[in-house]
């Protein structure tokens, strides 16, 4: 019988985690189970900084940005050793269960410890949308959200300076962010892993928009693909545009959740309880045509990169 189940948060933070963290919670005592919060992570999991929850330690978090239980990186979870740690942590203080909520790393965590006897579900709480098997991360939304927002402001003051913003968003190998913001905004160049990065034919590209008549243009660069700082350079000297680099980084990750994000955090959270109240261990949750599912974490993280095609072919049609 489940008694109690602990939650956690892992990796990069995310808005609509506290969502989740609420949901898990509620859902829980609905059905008469108890909850313990597991601060920073695996590190917190492994050091025994658990915290008992009840209704109240979630209230007026919905719409709270980041995490109410924090969050650290613990490479070394993947020893034998320091994940032994953890399990007898978990055994120590009568947690039958665990829904983590984090990225990939996350996920291969929650694997392990369902292989060593820990029933685990794995939540996708990642600004970058970079989970297999599922539409949509916790937090991408949002981000994207902020992404759109800041370049509809530097297209404003481009277009009065005969600029080319040249802005990286985060994305973490994958190009999302990106492909979406471009389409969102009307940019005029994606620069992502999927695309790659030829720097004479973004120059040209410049050129051919300028003599066209544009009087500004915006590159969208996903971040680790190229330097944007010497790609505005380059722009500045290679064509009559003055190129600007702007760096999004963290102001991303956050923010108020939007209304989609504490939605889709709310049914993924409930859905975890469901699912370990039902037995199932070893799962992650995913949105797929808007229907909630799950499916094994193992399949999951085994997955092939999704094709974007459609995507791509679509900017293309629209610059």
């Amino acid at each position: 019988m489940l008694r109690k189940i602990g939650m956690l948060t892992s990796g990069g933070d995310s808005p609509g985690m506290n969502a989740a963290i609420r949901a898990i919670t509620r859902t829980a005592l609905a059905n008469g189970i108890e909850v313990v919060g597991i601060r920073d992570g695996y590190k917190g999991l492994v050091e025994g900084w658990y915290v008992p929850f009840e209704r109240s330690s979630v209230s007026e978090t919905i719409a709270s940005g980041g995490t109410i239980l924090g969050s650290a990186r613990l490479p070394e979870f993947k020893n034998e050793d320091v994940l032994m740690k953890g399990v007898n942590r978990l055994k120590e203080y009568g947690i039958d269960a665990l829904v983590v909520i984090g990225g990939d790393g996350t996920y291969r965590g929650a694997d392990a410890l369902t292989k060593h006897g820990v029933n685990c579900i794995a939540l996708p709480g990642t600004i970058d949308n970079d989970i297999e098997g599922t539409d949509y991360t916790i937090g991408f939304d949002t981000a994207l959200n902020t992404v759109v927002e800041c370049v509809d402001k530097l297209r404003d003051t481009s277009n009065s300076h005969h600029r080319c913003s040249v802005v990286e968003v985060m994305g973490n190998h994958c190009g999302d962010l990106a492909i979406y913001s471009g389409i969102s905004c009307g940019a005029e160049i994606l620069i992502t892993p999927e695309t790659g990065y030829d720097e004479e034919a973004v120059l040209e590209k410049l050129r051919y928009l300028e003599n066209q008549g544009k009087k500004h243009a915006i590159v969208i660069v996903s971040e680790k693909v190229c330097d944007v700082k010497a790609l505005a350079d380059k722009v500045s000297v290679a064509t009559g545009f003055a190129g600007r680099a702007t760096i999004l980084g963290h102001i991303q990750r956050g923010g108020s959740p939007s209304p989609s994000d504490r939605v889709l955090a709310s049914r993924m959270g409930a859905k975890a309880v469901e699912l370990l109240v039902a037995g199932v261990g070893g799962h992650c949750v995913a949105i797929r045509n808007n229907e909630i599912i799950s499916m094994p974490i193992e399949e999951c993280v085994s997955m092939p990169r999704s094709n974007r095609k459609a995507f791509y072919r679509l900017f293309d049609r629209l610059v």
